[in-house]
């Protein structure tokens, strides 16, 4: 028997200057990691006024964790000290694993707005000094499966209904799906019992399935308890569409400074001693 999960919490993605000058909504971050592990942070960069976004996010590190940028509209430029180079463009995702140490930007480049997500997933110990690694996947790659006659979901990585996401050799195997609820759409997806699992709004509006949903408008996230094996989301007349993301908890300690986020104090001193340092990078191919 499918036991669907209730709801721990919501929270409103609040304004947030990031980068150099990027202004974003920010749905988690330190704050609230340890109820969002394996995540670290969530961060929702759409805008239609190009001086809030253009500045972008130029040469910075990263080590420890990974992030993963999925761009609904518009285009994202990124360069990276292994040489990658590219632009993530509307339906596309770019997941990066900068594990032992990665330099890279990101730089918005459209000039009519953009919509695009930036999720942060902490590694496990032992990968946390793992080769980098950089997945540039188009939209045209991502596979969509109806779920019933109300729900249309795009499987990003993980699994539903059988249909497998495109992104390989993850950490975890977290499940990251765009999915669009038609008016009064109803939608249950399976999901790990134990796994963190939350959504987020970006059009229309979701609730829970119950008698009596409560619903909440785009910029909200939807954190889930753990206990259960099925998330149940339905939508009002105005439809909805979310992202849903699941991982399982990783349990371990946390120091985190920046863009680096280690398990001990001493690793992160030894990252940033490091990066200061000129040897921050494992292979000399930063440009």
């Amino acid at each position: 028997m499918n036991i669907s999960r209730s709801l721990s919490a919501t929270f409103k993605a609040k304004d947030t200057l990031e980068g150099a000058g990027v202004h974003l909504k920010r749905g988690f971050s330190n704050i609230e990691a340890s109820r969002f592990d394996p995540f670290l942070l969530f961060d929702d960069f759409s805008s239609n006024i190009p001086e809030h976004y253009r500045a972008g996010f130029p040469w910075h590190p990263h080590r420890g964790m990974e992030t993963v940028t999925y761009i609904l509209d518009g285009a994202v430029r990124h360069k990276d000290s292994l040489g990658n180079e590219g632009v993530i463009e509307s339906g596309a995702i770019q997941w990066m694993t900068a594990g032992s140490g990665i330099i890279h930007e990101e730089m918005p480049e459209s000039a009519n707005g953009i919509r695009g997500f930036q999720l942060w997933v902490n590694l496990p110990k032992r990968n946390k000094m793992t080769p980098p690694r950089y997945q540039d996947l188009k939209g045209a790659t991502v596979p969509v499966v109806d779920l019933g006659s109300h729900a249309r979901v795009r499987v990003i990585s993980g699994e539903i209904s059988g249909i497998a996401g495109p992104l390989k050799s993850i950490a975890g195997n977290p499940l990251y799906a765009d999915i669009t609820l038609l008016p009064n759409g109803i939608v249950s997806v399976p999901v790990p019992s134990g796994d963190t699992v939350f959504a987020y709004v970006v059009e229309g509006a979701l609730g829970v399935d119950e008698i009596e949903p409560t619903y909440f408008a785009p910029g909200t996230i939807l954190l889930f308890e753990r206990q259960g094996d099925v998330v149940s989301l339905r939508a009002p007349v105005m439809g909805a569409r979310f992202l849903l993301i699941s991982g399982a908890p990783l349990n371990e300690p946390i120091a985190w400074h920046g863009p680096i986020v280690m398990n001990t104090d001493e690793e992160l001193r030894t990252a940033f001693r490091e990066l200061n340092e000129g040897s921050f990078l494992r292979r000399d191919t930063f440009q």
